[in-house]
């Protein structure tokens, strides 16, 4: 077994591509429009499906927002140097909601940013 993907729910599905490609340097893989079911999906991610989990974005085409809700609480990207990484996002015009330092209580070091629909993205610094 392993993961294939996470499926969050997007209010502007271009404007969550555009965040995904250009701001956290994913590729976009794929995407399917399904009139019946008035809905579109996009695959999002560092590399093939095939070898890595991505992030299913899932637009339906009548809702313009969501509310991430208080059970969800954050996809994580590994990256080399988290204090570029997330001065690259800030860049690119992402939003950083937690600047890089340590974590509470320990020593690794992360940092958060923010995608258009609330969701949290934690860059997490790779272990050398």
């Amino acid at each position: 077994m392993r993961m294939l993907h996470t499926m969050i729910r997007v209010g502007n599905l271009e404007n969550s591509i555009q965040f995904y490609t250009e701001v956290m340097g994913m590729k976009l893989l794929r995407q399917k429009d399904y009139p019946d079911g008035k809905f579109t999906l996009a695959f999002v991610g560092y590399g093939d499906e095939s070898e890595n989990t991505v992030i299913e974005l899932t637009y339906n085409w009548d809702t313009d927002s969501y509310d991430p809700g208080n059970g969800f609480g954050h996809m994580a990207v590994e990256v080399d140097d988290v204090y570029k990484a997330a001065e690259a996002v800030r860049e690119r015009g992402g939003k950083i909601i937690r600047e890089a330092g340590p974590m509470n209580a320990g020593t690794t070091i992360i940092a958060f940013v923010e995608d258009p629909d609330g969701y949290q993205i934690e860059l997490i610094g790779k272990k050398h």
